[in-house]
C-alpha cells in the first residue's frame, strides 16, 4: 500500500470512528437521566454500539498508522481540530445555545439527531460492505446490523412525538428546524471522501442523497412534520472545524486517560 493510499485510508477510518465516538459519548450523557427506564437503556445500548464502532475503527486505523498508535491514542489523546466528525453529532441536546449555558435536555433533539444521522449511516454501511479494504468492509458489514436499529428506534419515536400532542409535536418540529441545516455537511464531499471513493475504499456521499431524502420524507410524512429547509453556512466539522461544543465534549471524555497517561485499566 503506497503511503498516499495508506493515509488516506487512515483518514477516511478515522472520519467514520470520530462520528461513531462523538454521537456514542453524547448518548451516553442520558444514562440516567432518561424520560423513562425503557428510553434511558435504549440509548445505553445505542451509545455502546456506537462505541463498539469506533473501536474497531481506531484499531484498524491505528494498524495502519503505525509509531505506537492504539485505540487509546486515537480517541483520548487528538485534540479538537485533529478529529474529523459531522459537527451535527458534538451538538448538545438542547436548542442552539452556547456549551456552557445551562439547559434541561431535550429528548426531541436528541431523537431527530439520531434519526438524521442513522439515516444516513444504513446506507453508508450497506455500500462499505462492497469496500475493496477487508477489513472495513466486515466492520460495515457488523455495523449495519446495528444501524437499521438505531434507525428504527429513532424512526418510531420521532413518529410518536411529530404525531402525538401539540408539546411533542412542538419540540419534535422546534429540534428538526434546528438540527437540519447541518445536514448539508453529508454532502459537501471532501478530498478524503472523494479520493476513498476513486479507489473503491469508500463512498461518494452524493451518491446516498437520494436514499436518504426518501427516508427522510417518509418519516416525516407520518409523523406530520415538517421538512424545514437544509440552507445557510456549511458547517466543516470533517475538515477538522468544529464548534465550541466538541470542546466540553472532549474535555469530558478524554480526562481520565489525560490524567493517568499509560495506566492499565
Amino acid at each position: 500500500m503506497s503511503t498516499a493510499v495508506q493515509d488516506t485510508t487512515v483518514d477516511y477510518l478515522l472520519h467514520l470512528a470520530d462520528n461513531a465516538v462523538v454521537l456514542g459519548q453524547r448518548n451516553a450523557e442520558w444514562c440516567g437521566h432518561g424520560p423513562i427506564l425503557e428510553e434511558d437503556i435504549a440509548l445505553a445500548n445505542t451509545s455502546l454500539d456506537l462505541i463498539g464502532q469506533a473501536r474497531l475503527l481506531y484499531q484498524e486505523a491505528a494498524r495502519l498508522q503505525g509509531d505506537g498508535a492504539t485505540e487509546d491514542t486515537l480517541a483520548y489523546f487528538r485534540d479538537a481540530h485533529e478529529f474529523r466528525n459531522y459537527t451535527l453529532l458534538e451538538l448538545p441536546h438542547h436548542g442552539p445555545l452556547v456549551g456552557y449555558a445551562q439547559a434541561n435536555r431535550d429528548y426531541a433533539t436528541t431523537i431527530v439527531r439520531n434519526f438524521l444521522y442513522s439515516a444516513l449511516m444504513v446506507l453508508v454501511w450497506d455500500g462499505l460492505q462492497r469496500s475493496t479494504h477487508p477489513a472495513l468492509a466486515a466492520i460495515a458489514a457488523k455495523s449495519l446490523k446495528e444501524a437499521r436499529y438505531h434507525l428504527r428506534h429513532a424512526r418510531d419515536w420521532l413518529v410518536r412525538l411529530g404525531d402525538g400532542t401539540d408539546e411533542s409535536h412542538a419540540r419534535a418540529q422546534a429540534a428538526l428546524d434546528h438540527l437540519m441545516p447541518y445536514t448539508q455537511e453529508f454532502w459537501a464531499t471532501n478530498p478524503v471522501e472523494a479520493d476513498a471513493a476513486a479507489s473503491g475504499l469508500g463512498l461518494d456521499p452524493q451518491t446516498l442523497r437520494a436514499d436518504w431524502n426518501t427516508l427522510v420524507d417518509d418519516a416525516l410524512a407520518e409523523a406530520t412534520l415538517r421538512r424545514p429547509p437544509a440552507e445557510g453556512y456549511v458547517t466543516q466539522g470533517k475538515h477538522g472545524v468544529h464548534s465550541e461544543h466538541l470542546g466540553y465534549l472532549l474535555a469530558e471524555m478524554q480526562s481520565l486517560a489525560r490524567a493517568h497517561p499509560g495506566a492499565p485499566w
